[in-house]
């Protein structure tokens, strides 16, 4: 092991791990080199992409209207007390409930077969 830098008491400090080199194992490249892996990764990452701008959309959309159209979100909905402000903000926290499922469903299908076939893939 090689060491970089003298620490508290003149003892040696270990070199922090290289990516991709020597240091780490061949099993590590295996799995970063692998088809399935790339595709598990790139999906993951669309989908989330996906639904973080949903979710982006629709709250700056009502943190807009809070801006711009306070009379809108002011309305009265029927004869109670509750406004259209009041149902629109509940309706943005049940979307990101509902985009939590929409990933969590993902998740545990598409995703986890993907893991499945990268672990028979790799022999695991």
């Amino acid at each position: 092991m090689s060491t970089s830098s003298s620490g508290p008491g003149g003892r040696p400090v270990p070199a922090a791990p290289r990516l991709g080199g020597t240091v780490l194992g061949s099993a590590d490249d295996k799995v970063a080199k692998s088809p399935i892996f790339r595709q598990l990764v790139e999906e993951r990452t669309r989908f989330g992409w996906i639904l973080t701008g949903l979710m982006l959309a629709v709250y700056f959309g009502f943190i807009g209207l809070i801006a711009f159209d306070k009379s809108l979100l002011a309305v009265k909905i029927g004869s109670g007390t509750a406004s259209l402000g009041l149902l629109l903000g509940v309706l943005v926290i049940l979307f990101a409930f509902i985009l939590t499922g929409i990933y969590v469903q993902r998740a545990n299908g598409r995703y986890d077969d993907l893991t499945a076939a990268l672990k028979l893939d790799l022999g695991r």
